[in-house]
């Protein structure tokens, strides 16, 4: 699927990287991916040549109904410590530290186009990220989460409410109940927001989580989203976070978890030693929607 393409081109211009410079009418190519719902533009801008305000980009690509539409864009940047950098700018312009499905995403786009063998290792804000790459399927190794903090009460409209944390690659507010999927939307949204923004999280914010234990190994999630300022079909740090707080206080058992979200199901596995969390992984399927180029 090509949305828009320069048939202008010549062939010793096709040879070359594209050039992404806001003066010049150029196109660059683009994949559309998923990871359960979780929506992404991919890019390769390993090329010296390719430039972009790529936050810009992000605020006017992940539009739905009016451009590509996604939750978030993913940059493929060189690196000297790993196989690639990634970079990561959510809907609204802002660069996340990490995203779970997003890294999935970018990972299995690396094997498909030999960036990377199936195994690899990319750089992110949050650290170095490890990926196994297996057919549909693809596992990531997240680094091990911090401030992981059994229940507290937040305060909110003259009373409160029970709230656990840990940050999985980005910060997560995590919130029990029964009835999660029966929730509306304007429900996960309004309260979402109203724990995204409130002081305790200032200045970053959080990402919130609506989490029910079904069984033991078996918890389902819903997610407020940092950056796309809304619900997305599935959340792989989220996941991870409500999989980790779920085991560890609410008797959610041993892992791996199953991670029931509106797009599908993920698998969280890790190791608990004393206190601390580790070895921590990530696994689902991802899905390739299209490919396209887009004027710049």
């Amino acid at each position: 699927m090509t949305p828009s393409a320069d048939n202008d081109t010549t062939e010793a211009q096709e040879e070359e990287p594209i050039a992404v410079n806001e003066n010049e009418n150029r196109s660059i190519v683009f994949s559309k991916m998923s990871g359960h719902g979780n929506d992404f533009i991919v890019i390769d801008a390993r090329s010296r040549h390719t430039k972009a305000d790529w936050s810009e980009r992000a605020r006017v690509w992940c539009k739905r109904r009016t451009s590509i539409g996604a939750d978030g864009l993913l940059i493929i940047e060189p690196s000297s410590v790993a196989d690639f950098r990634l970079r990561i700018f959510n809907a609204d312009g802002s660069e996340a530290e990490m995203c779970g499905n997003g890294a999935r995403c970018v990972a299995a786009f690396a094997a498909r186009e030999e960036i990377a063998k199936s195994r690899m290792v990319m750089e992110t804000m949050a650290g170095l990220v490890g990926a196994s790459v297996q057919d549909d399927v693809v596992a990531i190794q997240l680094t091990n989460p911090s401030s992981v903090k059994d229940e507290e009460a937040l305060g909110i409209e003259g009373g409160s409410i029970p709230f656990y944390f840990a940050n999985s690659g980005v910060p997560h507010a995590i919130l029990f109940g029964e009835g999660i999927a029966a929730m509306g939307a304007d429900e996960v949204a309004q309260m979402g927001h109203t724990v995204r923004f409130h002081p305790a999280f200032a200045p970053e914010g959080t990402n919130v989580d609506f989490v029910e234990v079904l069984e033991p190994g078996r918890i389902r999630v819903r997610t407020y989203e940092r950056g796309v300022e809304g619900e997305t079909l599935a959340c792989g740090t989220g996941a991870t976070a409500s999989a980790i707080i779920s085991s560890a206080f609410k008797g959610a058992g041993d892992p791996p978890i199953r991670v029931e979200m509106p797009g599908g199901t993920l698998i969280v596995d890790f190791k608990k030693r004393g206190d601390s969390f580790e070895d921590i992984w990530l696994k689902g399927v991802v899905v390739f929607v299209y490919e396209g180029s887009i004027p710049l």
